[in-house]
């Protein structure tokens, strides 16, 4: 596979703020010290949210992909995910991510290969290959 790069700039805004932006996107996005550290800001996108939010959106997508791959059929696709963070060894860590898709398929039948490619996902999902927090997935597969 080819290299790839993606660029990001940070112009810092004042307090504990700042405008995160990449010239390959149209939108940027205020981003904050969380509100349970000294001088956090409340409502804007925190590193913790931006790290918990990378794990869980490069699920979705390698889900997408795998599914597609093995021609999966489903009605619905969602995921919820939990960053933990933790002081150890004097510092703040991201220890674990509790992972929570829901996939909603047609019948019984599909059940097995669902789980199976749920499964795959995770396994696969670049992002959670490249850090050392815990990835603990929780599936659901719902029939509708």
């Amino acid at each position: 596979m080819k290299r790839h790069s993606y660029n990001i700039s940070l112009q810092w805004e004042g307090e504990r703020k700042g405008t995160l932006a990449s010239p390959e996107l149209p939108t940027s996005m205020m981003v904050a010290t969380p509100p349970e550290f000294d001088k956090g800001i409340a409502g804007i996108w925190s590193p913790e949210h931006l790290f918990t939010g990378a794990i869980v959106s490069c699920y979705m997508t390698t889900f997408l992909a795998i599914a597609e791959h093995s021609k999966m059929e489903f009605k619905a696709f969602s995921c919820t995910a939990e960053g933990v963070l933790e002081k150890v060894d004097n510092k703040y860590l991201m220890t674990q991510i509790n992972l929570k898709p829901v996939v909603t398929i047609a019948s019984e039948e599909g059940r097995s290969k669902a789980e199976r490619v749920m499964q795959k996902a995770e396994a696969a999902c670049l992002i959670s290959n490249s850090v050392k927090t815990e990835i603990i997935p929780h599936y659901t597969v719902l029939v509708q």
